[in-house]
Protein backbone atom coordinates (compact mmCIF):
# COMPACT_ATOMS: atom_id res chain seq x y z
CA UNK A 1 0.00 0.00 0.00
CA UNK A 2 2.68 2.50 0.96
CA UNK A 3 5.36 3.07 -1.69
CA UNK A 4 7.41 5.03 0.85
CA UNK A 5 7.47 2.19 3.39
CA UNK A 6 10.80 1.27 4.91
CA UNK A 7 11.08 -2.50 4.95
CA UNK A 8 13.69 -4.61 6.66
CA UNK A 9 15.68 -1.82 8.33
CA UNK A 10 17.63 -3.29 11.24
CA UNK A 11 17.88 -1.16 14.38
CA UNK A 12 19.92 -2.37 17.31
CA UNK A 13 21.06 0.84 18.94
CA UNK A 14 18.60 0.71 21.84
CA UNK A 15 18.95 -2.90 22.89
CA UNK A 16 19.44 -3.21 26.63
CA UNK A 17 22.67 -4.97 27.61
CA UNK A 18 22.50 -8.30 29.39
CA UNK A 19 24.44 -6.91 32.35
CA UNK A 20 23.58 -3.82 34.35
CA UNK A 21 26.27 -1.20 33.73
CA UNK A 22 24.86 1.67 35.76
CA UNK A 23 25.17 2.49 39.45
CA UNK A 24 25.56 -0.29 42.06
CA UNK A 25 21.99 0.71 43.00
CA UNK A 26 20.60 0.14 39.47
CA UNK A 27 20.00 -3.61 39.42
CA UNK A 28 16.31 -4.47 40.06
CA UNK A 29 17.18 -8.07 40.99
CA UNK A 30 14.30 -9.44 38.96
CA UNK A 31 13.72 -13.18 39.13
CA UNK A 32 14.57 -15.09 35.94
CA UNK A 33 13.50 -13.18 32.80
CA UNK A 34 10.97 -10.88 34.49
CA UNK A 35 11.34 -7.23 33.57
CA UNK A 36 8.32 -5.05 34.53
CA UNK A 37 7.25 -3.30 37.76
CA UNK A 38 3.62 -2.47 38.58
CA UNK A 39 2.60 0.29 40.98
CA UNK A 40 -0.31 -1.03 43.05
CA UNK A 41 -1.34 2.34 44.40
CA UNK A 42 -2.92 2.25 47.87
CA UNK A 43 -3.45 -1.53 47.95
CA UNK A 44 -3.42 -3.19 51.35
CA UNK A 45 -0.55 -5.57 52.08
CA UNK A 46 -2.97 -8.48 52.28
CA UNK A 47 -4.27 -7.69 48.78
CA UNK A 48 -0.75 -7.23 47.38
CA UNK A 49 0.22 -10.65 48.75
CA UNK A 50 -2.88 -12.21 47.21
CA UNK A 51 -2.17 -10.50 43.89
CA UNK A 52 1.40 -11.79 43.84
CA UNK A 53 0.16 -15.35 44.24
CA UNK A 54 -2.90 -15.18 42.00
CA UNK A 55 -1.70 -12.98 39.16
CA UNK A 56 1.64 -11.18 39.26
CA UNK A 57 3.72 -14.32 39.79
CA UNK A 58 1.90 -16.48 37.21
CA UNK A 59 1.79 -13.68 34.61
CA UNK A 60 5.45 -12.77 34.81
CA UNK A 61 5.55 -9.40 36.56
CA UNK A 62 8.94 -8.59 38.03
CA UNK A 63 8.00 -6.41 40.97
CA UNK A 64 5.52 -4.23 42.83
CA UNK A 65 5.96 -0.61 43.85
CA UNK A 66 4.07 0.08 47.07
CA UNK A 67 2.63 3.35 48.28
CA UNK A 68 4.66 4.75 51.25
CA UNK A 69 4.52 2.42 54.25
CA UNK A 70 5.30 4.69 57.21
CA UNK A 71 2.99 6.11 59.83
CA UNK A 72 1.50 9.29 58.38
CA UNK A 73 -0.74 12.16 59.45
CA UNK A 74 -4.44 11.29 59.44
CA UNK A 75 -6.17 13.94 57.33
CA UNK A 76 -9.78 14.92 56.83
CA UNK A 77 -11.48 12.90 54.08
CA UNK A 78 -8.34 10.68 53.88
CA UNK A 79 -6.78 11.93 50.60
CA UNK A 80 -4.13 9.81 48.86
CA UNK A 81 -1.56 12.55 49.52
CA UNK A 82 -1.54 11.79 53.24
CA UNK A 83 0.77 8.89 52.37
CA UNK A 84 3.44 11.50 51.66
CA UNK A 85 3.39 13.30 55.03
CA UNK A 86 5.29 11.03 57.47
CA UNK A 87 4.92 11.30 61.23
CA UNK A 88 7.35 8.49 62.16
CA UNK A 89 9.23 5.74 60.35
CA UNK A 90 7.09 3.02 61.90
CA UNK A 91 5.59 0.63 59.33
CA UNK A 92 1.97 1.19 60.24
CA UNK A 93 -0.54 2.88 57.95
CA UNK A 94 -3.67 2.35 55.93
CA UNK A 95 -2.25 -0.68 54.11
CA UNK A 96 -1.47 -2.56 57.32
CA UNK A 97 1.05 -2.99 60.11
CA UNK A 98 4.61 -4.30 60.08
CA UNK A 99 3.60 -7.95 60.41
CA UNK A 100 1.23 -7.70 57.44
CA UNK A 101 4.00 -5.94 55.51
CA UNK A 102 6.55 -8.65 56.35
CA UNK A 103 4.14 -11.45 55.40
CA UNK A 104 3.43 -9.74 52.08
CA UNK A 105 7.12 -9.30 51.22
CA UNK A 106 7.79 -12.99 51.90
CA UNK A 107 4.76 -14.13 49.92
CA UNK A 108 5.71 -12.05 46.87
CA UNK A 109 9.37 -13.05 46.95
CA UNK A 110 8.40 -16.72 47.12
CA UNK A 111 6.57 -16.41 43.78
CA UNK A 112 9.35 -14.37 42.15
CA UNK A 113 7.87 -10.88 42.55
CA UNK A 114 10.12 -8.21 44.09
CA UNK A 115 8.95 -5.40 46.36
CA UNK A 116 10.02 -1.75 45.99
CA UNK A 117 8.90 0.70 48.67
CA UNK A 118 8.12 4.35 47.93
CA UNK A 119 10.10 6.17 50.63
CA UNK A 120 9.69 9.79 51.74
CA UNK A 121 12.96 11.11 53.15
CA UNK A 122 12.82 14.75 52.09
CA UNK A 123 10.24 16.00 54.59
CA UNK A 124 7.70 15.32 57.30
CA UNK A 125 4.20 16.88 57.59
CA UNK A 126 3.01 20.35 56.65
CA UNK A 127 3.90 23.21 58.93
CA UNK A 128 0.22 23.83 59.70
CA UNK A 129 -0.56 20.24 60.68
CA UNK A 130 -0.79 18.68 64.11
CA UNK A 131 -2.52 15.70 65.65
CA UNK A 132 -2.03 11.94 65.66
CA UNK A 133 -0.63 9.63 63.03
CA UNK A 134 -1.99 6.33 61.77
CA UNK A 135 -0.11 4.49 64.56
CA UNK A 136 -1.18 6.91 67.28
CA UNK A 137 1.97 9.04 67.62
CA UNK A 138 1.41 12.75 68.21
CA UNK A 139 3.10 15.44 66.16
CA UNK A 140 3.05 19.22 65.77
CA UNK A 141 4.30 20.58 62.46
CA UNK A 142 4.25 24.19 63.62
CA UNK A 143 6.65 23.35 66.45
CA UNK A 144 8.75 20.84 64.42
CA UNK A 145 7.83 18.15 66.98
CA UNK A 146 7.81 14.52 65.81
CA UNK A 147 8.28 12.67 69.07
CA UNK A 148 7.89 9.21 67.55
CA UNK A 149 11.20 9.52 65.67
CA UNK A 150 12.15 11.82 67.48
CA UNK A 151 12.80 14.97 65.42
CA UNK A 152 12.93 18.55 66.76
CA UNK A 153 13.47 21.98 65.19
CA UNK A 154 17.21 21.22 65.10
CA UNK A 155 16.63 18.58 62.41
CA UNK A 156 15.05 20.79 59.73
CA UNK A 157 16.15 23.36 57.17
CA UNK A 158 15.13 26.90 58.17
CA UNK A 159 16.34 30.42 57.46
CA UNK A 160 19.14 31.22 56.65
CA UNK A 161 19.70 27.77 55.07
CA UNK A 162 16.58 28.58 53.05
CA UNK A 163 16.98 32.18 51.84
CA UNK A 164 13.30 32.62 50.95
CA UNK A 165 11.10 34.39 53.56
CA UNK A 166 8.76 31.87 55.14
CA UNK A 167 11.05 29.00 54.13
CA UNK A 168 8.66 27.86 51.39
CA UNK A 169 9.67 27.04 47.82
CA UNK A 170 7.48 28.52 45.10
CA UNK A 171 7.22 25.61 42.66
CA UNK A 172 5.86 27.97 39.98
CA UNK A 173 8.96 30.17 39.98
CA UNK A 174 12.45 29.71 38.56
CA UNK A 175 13.60 29.09 42.14
CA UNK A 176 12.20 25.56 41.76
CA UNK A 177 15.35 24.74 39.78
CA UNK A 178 17.76 26.62 42.04
CA UNK A 179 19.84 24.05 44.00
CA UNK A 180 19.74 25.92 47.33
CA UNK A 181 16.08 26.92 47.10
CA UNK A 182 14.94 23.49 45.89
CA UNK A 183 16.91 21.53 48.49
CA UNK A 184 16.83 23.76 51.57
CA UNK A 185 13.31 25.17 51.37
CA UNK A 186 9.95 23.59 52.12
CA UNK A 187 8.26 21.87 49.20
CA UNK A 188 4.57 22.72 49.39
CA UNK A 189 4.93 23.89 52.99
CA UNK A 190 6.23 20.49 54.13
CA UNK A 191 8.82 20.56 56.93
CA UNK A 192 12.14 20.02 55.10
CA UNK A 193 14.55 17.63 56.79
CA UNK A 194 18.24 18.55 56.97
CA UNK A 195 19.98 15.35 55.92
CA UNK A 196 23.31 17.01 56.57
CA UNK A 197 22.58 16.30 60.24
CA UNK A 198 23.95 12.96 61.41
CA UNK A 199 20.86 12.27 63.56
CA UNK A 200 18.58 12.58 60.52
CA UNK A 201 20.83 10.35 58.44
CA UNK A 202 20.97 7.76 61.21
CA UNK A 203 17.19 7.55 61.58
CA UNK A 204 16.66 7.26 57.83
CA UNK A 205 19.36 4.61 57.45
CA UNK A 206 17.72 2.63 60.27
CA UNK A 207 14.36 2.83 58.48
CA UNK A 208 15.69 1.74 55.10
CA UNK A 209 17.73 -1.08 56.61
CA UNK A 210 14.64 -2.32 58.44
CA UNK A 211 12.86 -2.57 55.08
CA UNK A 212 15.85 -4.40 53.59
CA UNK A 213 15.85 -6.84 56.50
CA UNK A 214 12.24 -7.69 55.66
CA UNK A 215 13.29 -8.66 52.13
CA UNK A 216 12.52 -5.69 49.89
CA UNK A 217 14.53 -5.33 46.66
CA UNK A 218 14.73 -1.55 46.62
CA UNK A 219 13.09 1.85 46.86
CA UNK A 220 11.50 4.67 44.94
CA UNK A 221 12.96 7.83 46.44
CA UNK A 222 10.30 10.55 46.53
CA UNK A 223 11.38 14.12 45.70
CA UNK A 224 15.06 13.25 45.27
CA UNK A 225 15.59 16.48 43.33
CA UNK A 226 14.88 18.29 46.59
CA UNK A 227 17.65 16.51 48.51
CA UNK A 228 21.39 17.10 48.23
CA UNK A 229 23.09 14.26 46.32
CA UNK A 230 25.97 14.17 48.79
CA UNK A 231 23.50 13.60 51.64
CA UNK A 232 21.78 10.80 49.74
CA UNK A 233 25.17 9.29 48.94
CA UNK A 234 26.01 9.23 52.65
CA UNK A 235 22.73 7.48 53.41
CA UNK A 236 22.84 4.92 50.58
CA UNK A 237 26.47 4.01 51.35
CA UNK A 238 25.36 2.88 54.82
CA UNK A 239 22.60 0.58 53.59
CA UNK A 240 23.00 -3.13 54.21
CA UNK A 241 23.07 -5.66 51.39
CA UNK A 242 19.85 -7.39 50.39
CA UNK A 243 19.06 -10.54 52.37
CA UNK A 244 20.53 -13.74 50.96
CA UNK A 245 17.29 -15.65 51.46
CA UNK A 246 16.06 -14.16 48.19
CA UNK A 247 19.04 -12.34 46.63
CA UNK A 248 22.65 -13.08 45.70
CA UNK A 249 25.37 -12.37 48.23
CA UNK A 250 26.48 -8.73 48.12
CA UNK A 251 23.39 -7.50 46.25
CA UNK A 252 22.66 -3.81 46.70
CA UNK A 253 19.09 -2.41 46.74
CA UNK A 254 17.81 -0.76 43.59
CA UNK A 255 16.94 2.91 44.14
CA UNK A 256 15.06 4.95 41.56
CA UNK A 257 14.85 8.68 42.13
CA UNK A 258 12.02 11.09 41.42
CA UNK A 259 13.55 13.93 39.43
CA UNK A 260 11.25 16.24 37.42
CA UNK A 261 13.24 18.23 34.84
CA UNK A 262 15.71 21.03 35.39
CA UNK A 263 18.66 22.93 33.95
CA UNK A 264 20.61 23.95 37.05
CA UNK A 265 19.84 20.69 38.84
CA UNK A 266 20.88 17.79 36.60
CA UNK A 267 19.48 14.27 36.50
CA UNK A 268 23.05 13.02 36.21
CA UNK A 269 23.71 14.22 39.78
CA UNK A 270 21.55 11.27 40.88
CA UNK A 271 22.52 8.50 38.44
CA UNK A 272 25.56 7.51 40.58
CA UNK A 273 22.98 6.84 43.33
CA UNK A 274 20.72 4.57 41.27
CA UNK A 275 18.24 5.09 38.47
CA UNK A 276 16.34 8.28 37.71
CA UNK A 277 12.67 8.21 36.67
CA UNK A 278 12.83 9.50 33.08
CA UNK A 279 9.87 11.87 32.92
CA UNK A 280 10.57 12.65 29.25
CA UNK A 281 9.25 9.21 28.38
CA UNK A 282 5.61 9.81 29.36
CA UNK A 283 5.55 13.20 27.64
CA UNK A 284 7.20 11.94 24.45
CA UNK A 285 4.86 8.97 24.07
CA UNK A 286 1.74 10.95 25.00
CA UNK A 287 2.52 13.58 22.35
CA UNK A 288 3.34 10.94 19.75
CA UNK A 289 0.14 8.96 20.27
CA UNK A 290 -1.98 12.12 20.52
CA UNK A 291 -0.26 13.38 17.33
CA UNK A 292 0.64 16.70 18.93
CA UNK A 293 3.15 19.10 17.36
CA UNK A 294 3.84 16.89 14.34
CA UNK A 295 4.98 14.06 16.60
CA UNK A 296 4.79 10.82 14.62
CA UNK A 297 4.92 7.16 15.51
CA UNK A 298 7.51 6.70 12.76
CA UNK A 299 9.90 8.98 14.64
CA UNK A 300 10.20 6.35 17.37
CA UNK A 301 12.59 4.30 15.21
CA UNK A 302 15.55 5.67 17.21
CA UNK A 303 13.76 6.08 20.53
CA UNK A 304 15.88 6.17 23.66
CA UNK A 305 19.11 7.65 24.90
CA UNK A 306 21.90 9.59 23.26
CA UNK A 307 22.18 12.30 20.62
CA UNK A 308 20.85 9.95 17.91
CA UNK A 309 17.79 9.16 20.01
CA UNK A 310 15.43 11.39 21.99
CA UNK A 311 17.98 12.71 24.46
CA UNK A 312 16.84 10.54 27.34
CA UNK A 313 19.02 8.98 30.02
CA UNK A 314 20.94 5.77 29.30
CA UNK A 315 18.87 2.62 29.66
CA UNK A 316 20.70 1.41 32.78
CA UNK A 317 20.34 4.80 34.49
CA UNK A 318 16.58 5.19 34.08
CA UNK A 319 13.12 3.89 34.85
CA UNK A 320 10.18 4.77 32.58
CA UNK A 321 6.41 4.94 32.70
CA UNK A 322 3.49 6.16 30.60
CA UNK A 323 1.41 7.11 33.62
CA UNK A 324 1.85 7.63 37.37
CA UNK A 325 -0.21 8.63 40.40
CA UNK A 326 0.98 12.24 40.03
CA UNK A 327 0.61 12.42 36.25
CA UNK A 328 -2.96 11.18 36.13
CA UNK A 329 -3.97 13.90 38.58
CA UNK A 330 -2.07 16.68 36.79
CA UNK A 331 0.37 17.19 39.68
CA UNK A 332 3.16 16.89 37.14
CA UNK A 333 2.94 17.20 33.38
CA UNK A 334 -0.08 18.49 31.48
CA UNK A 335 -3.32 16.75 32.47
CA UNK A 336 -4.71 17.34 28.97
CA UNK A 337 -1.72 15.52 27.41
CA UNK A 338 -0.85 12.65 29.79
CA UNK A 339 -2.33 9.27 28.85
CA UNK A 340 -4.33 7.65 31.66
CA UNK A 341 -7.06 5.08 32.05
CA UNK A 342 -9.49 7.83 31.09
CA UNK A 343 -7.93 7.51 27.59
CA UNK A 344 -7.82 3.71 27.66
CA UNK A 345 -7.27 3.08 23.92
CA UNK A 346 -4.26 5.38 23.64
CA UNK A 347 -2.92 4.28 27.03
CA UNK A 348 -2.89 0.64 25.88
CA UNK A 349 -1.13 1.57 22.64
CA UNK A 350 1.55 3.68 24.31
CA UNK A 351 2.09 1.04 27.01
CA UNK A 352 2.40 -1.66 24.35
CA UNK A 353 5.15 0.33 22.65
CA UNK A 354 6.95 0.97 25.94
CA UNK A 355 6.86 -2.74 26.80
CA UNK A 356 7.92 -3.81 23.30
CA UNK A 357 10.84 -1.38 23.02
CA UNK A 358 14.15 -2.44 24.67
CA UNK A 359 14.79 0.65 26.74
CA UNK A 360 15.08 1.03 30.51
CA UNK A 361 12.93 -0.64 33.18
CA UNK A 362 9.20 -0.02 32.59
CA UNK A 363 6.69 0.57 35.37
CA UNK A 364 2.97 0.11 34.78
CA UNK A 365 0.39 2.11 36.73
CA UNK A 366 -2.50 0.32 38.45
CA UNK A 367 -5.13 2.78 39.62
CA UNK A 368 -8.32 3.05 41.59
CA UNK A 369 -11.44 4.80 40.33
CA UNK A 370 -12.38 8.36 41.13
CA UNK A 371 -14.83 10.69 39.33
CA UNK A 372 -12.59 13.02 37.38
CA UNK A 373 -13.63 16.69 37.23
CA UNK A 374 -11.28 18.64 34.95
CA UNK A 375 -11.90 22.38 34.91
CA UNK A 376 -9.93 25.39 33.71
CA UNK A 377 -8.69 27.29 36.76
CA UNK A 378 -6.36 30.30 36.53
CA UNK A 379 -5.77 29.56 32.84
CA UNK A 380 -4.70 25.99 33.63
CA UNK A 381 -6.64 22.73 33.47
CA UNK A 382 -6.95 20.97 36.82
CA UNK A 383 -8.80 17.98 38.23
CA UNK A 384 -10.89 19.32 41.10
CA UNK A 385 -11.21 15.77 42.49
CA UNK A 386 -7.46 15.12 42.37
CA UNK A 387 -7.33 14.71 46.17
CA UNK A 388 -9.63 11.68 46.39
CA UNK A 389 -8.20 8.71 48.27
CA UNK A 390 -8.60 4.97 47.67
CA UNK A 391 -11.89 3.06 47.85
CA UNK A 392 -12.84 2.64 51.50
CA UNK A 393 -15.68 1.65 53.80
CA UNK A 394 -17.55 3.76 56.35
CA UNK A 395 -14.64 3.44 58.79
CA UNK A 396 -12.07 4.60 56.22
CA UNK A 397 -10.62 1.11 55.79
CA UNK A 398 -9.33 0.45 52.27
CA UNK A 399 -11.62 -2.09 50.61
CA UNK A 400 -10.50 -5.29 48.95
CA UNK A 401 -9.96 -5.78 45.23
CA UNK A 402 -12.84 -7.44 43.41
CA UNK A 403 -11.32 -9.69 40.73
CA UNK A 404 -13.60 -10.58 37.82
CA UNK A 405 -13.78 -13.90 35.91
CA UNK A 406 -12.13 -12.32 32.84
CA UNK A 407 -9.14 -11.37 35.10
CA UNK A 408 -10.05 -7.67 35.16
CA UNK A 409 -11.27 -5.79 38.27
CA UNK A 410 -14.52 -3.99 39.00
CA UNK A 411 -13.88 -0.73 37.06
CA UNK A 412 -15.96 1.35 39.45
CA UNK A 413 -13.66 0.48 42.36
CA UNK A 414 -10.18 -0.66 41.28
CA UNK A 415 -9.11 -0.06 37.69
CA UNK A 416 -6.28 -2.65 37.66
CA UNK A 417 -4.73 -1.62 34.33
CA UNK A 418 -2.09 -4.31 34.90
CA UNK A 419 -4.89 -6.87 34.56
CA UNK A 420 -5.97 -5.59 31.15
CA UNK A 421 -5.18 -8.34 28.63
CA UNK A 422 -3.48 -5.88 26.28
CA UNK A 423 -1.04 -4.95 29.06
CA UNK A 424 -0.33 -8.21 30.89
CA UNK A 425 0.23 -10.02 27.60
CA UNK A 426 2.73 -7.34 26.58
CA UNK A 427 4.54 -7.96 29.87
CA UNK A 428 4.97 -11.56 28.67
CA UNK A 429 6.01 -10.22 25.24
CA UNK A 430 8.80 -8.21 26.88
CA UNK A 431 9.92 -11.13 29.02
CA UNK A 432 10.02 -13.34 25.93
CA UNK A 433 11.93 -10.81 23.82
CA UNK A 434 14.59 -10.51 26.51
CA UNK A 435 17.67 -8.66 25.30
CA UNK A 436 17.03 -9.15 21.59
CA UNK A 437 17.62 -5.99 19.52
CA UNK A 438 15.06 -4.19 17.41
CA UNK A 439 15.10 -5.42 13.81
CA UNK A 440 12.88 -5.57 10.71
CA UNK A 441 11.64 -2.03 11.28
CA UNK A 442 8.81 -0.90 9.03
CA UNK A 443 6.97 2.42 8.93
CA UNK A 444 4.71 4.47 6.70
CA UNK A 445 6.46 7.73 7.69
CA UNK A 446 3.45 8.75 9.75
CA UNK A 447 1.55 6.83 12.42
CA UNK A 448 1.99 3.15 11.55
CA UNK A 449 5.01 1.08 12.58
CA UNK A 450 6.09 -2.51 12.97
CA UNK A 451 9.26 -4.17 14.22
CA UNK A 452 10.60 -7.41 15.59
CA UNK A 453 12.75 -8.17 18.60
CA UNK A 454 15.32 -10.40 16.94
CA UNK A 455 13.64 -13.69 16.10
CA UNK A 456 11.54 -13.86 19.26
CA UNK A 457 8.73 -11.28 19.01
CA UNK A 458 6.99 -8.93 16.58
CA UNK A 459 4.54 -6.04 16.97
CA UNK A 460 2.61 -3.79 14.58
CA UNK A 461 0.89 -0.60 15.80
CA UNK A 462 -1.48 1.46 13.67
CA UNK A 463 -2.46 4.91 14.94
CA UNK A 464 -3.23 6.21 11.46
CA UNK A 465 -6.61 6.93 9.86
CA UNK A 466 -6.48 3.94 7.51
CA UNK A 467 -5.59 0.23 7.84
CA UNK A 468 -2.19 -1.43 7.57
CA UNK A 469 -2.22 -4.12 4.86
CA UNK A 470 1.34 -5.28 4.24
CA UNK A 471 3.63 -8.22 3.68
CA UNK A 472 6.16 -7.74 6.50
CA UNK A 473 9.15 -9.59 7.86
CA UNK A 474 8.30 -10.65 11.41
CA UNK A 475 11.69 -12.25 12.05
CA UNK A 476 9.89 -15.28 13.54
CA UNK A 477 10.09 -18.96 12.58
CA UNK A 478 7.37 -20.22 10.24
CA UNK A 479 4.11 -21.21 11.90
CA UNK A 480 0.75 -19.97 13.18
CA UNK A 481 0.78 -17.48 16.03
CA UNK A 482 -1.90 -16.05 18.30
CA UNK A 483 -2.13 -12.28 18.49
CA UNK A 484 -1.80 -11.60 22.23
CA UNK A 485 -3.48 -8.19 21.99
CA UNK A 486 -6.86 -9.51 20.84
CA UNK A 487 -6.92 -12.70 22.90
CA UNK A 488 -5.18 -15.41 24.88
CA UNK A 489 -4.31 -18.98 23.96
CA UNK A 490 -7.00 -21.23 25.45
CA UNK A 491 -7.09 -24.96 24.94
CA UNK A 492 -4.42 -24.78 22.27
CA UNK A 493 -6.44 -22.28 20.23
CA UNK A 494 -6.37 -18.52 19.71
CA UNK A 495 -9.18 -16.56 21.37
CA UNK A 496 -8.36 -13.62 19.12
CA UNK A 497 -6.66 -13.13 15.77
CA UNK A 498 -4.07 -15.39 14.17
CA UNK A 499 -0.97 -14.54 12.18
CA UNK A 500 0.52 -17.09 9.77
CA UNK A 501 4.26 -16.67 9.34
CA UNK A 502 5.79 -18.24 6.25
CA UNK A 503 9.32 -19.04 5.21
CA UNK A 504 11.82 -16.28 5.83
CA UNK A 505 9.61 -14.81 8.56
CA UNK A 506 7.23 -13.10 6.12
CA UNK A 507 3.56 -12.62 7.05
CA UNK A 508 0.50 -10.81 5.76
CA UNK A 509 -0.13 -8.17 8.44
CA UNK A 510 -3.49 -6.41 8.60
CA UNK A 511 -4.21 -3.90 11.39
CA UNK A 512 -7.44 -1.96 11.00
CA UNK A 513 -7.36 1.52 12.53
CA UNK A 514 -11.01 1.02 13.56
CA UNK A 515 -10.27 -1.91 15.88
CA UNK A 516 -10.70 -1.35 19.58
CA UNK A 517 -6.95 -1.96 19.89
CA UNK A 518 -5.27 -1.31 16.51
CA UNK A 519 -2.24 -3.52 17.18
CA UNK A 520 -0.99 -7.04 16.60
CA UNK A 521 1.68 -8.64 18.78
CA UNK A 522 3.07 -12.17 18.45
CA UNK A 523 6.02 -14.02 19.97
CA UNK A 524 7.54 -17.47 20.07
CA UNK A 525 5.61 -18.46 23.20
CA UNK A 526 2.33 -17.62 21.45
CA UNK A 527 2.92 -20.08 18.60
CA UNK A 528 0.38 -22.86 18.09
Amino acid sequence: MFSHAIVGLVIAICAAPALITGSPFSDPHFKDNRSVIVHLMEWTYAEVAKECELFLGPYGFGGVQLSPVTEVAVQKFRPWSERYVPVTYEINGRSGDEKAFADMVDTCNEVGVRIYVDVVLNHMTGSHMKGKGTAGHTYNGKEFKYDGVPYTHLDFHQHPACPTPGDNLDIRSDKYDDPIEARNCQLGGLRDLDQGKEWVRQKQVEFLNKLIAHGVAGFRSDASKHMWPQDLQNITARLTNLITKYFPSGARPMIYHEYISGEKIKATEYTPLGRVIEFKNFDNLARVFRKLGDKRLSYLRNYGAGPQGWGMLPSDDSLVMVDSHDLQRGHTGDITVTLTYFDARLLKMATAFMLAWPYSIPRVMSSYYWPRNVQKVDNQYKDLNDWMGPPHDSQDRIVGVQRMPDLSCDPKVWICEHRWRQIYNMVNFRNTAGFEPVSNWWENKYHSIAFSRGNKAFIAINNDDHPIDQQLNTGLPAGTYCDVISGNIVGGKCEGRQVVVGTGGMAHIVVDNKWEDPMIAIHINAKL
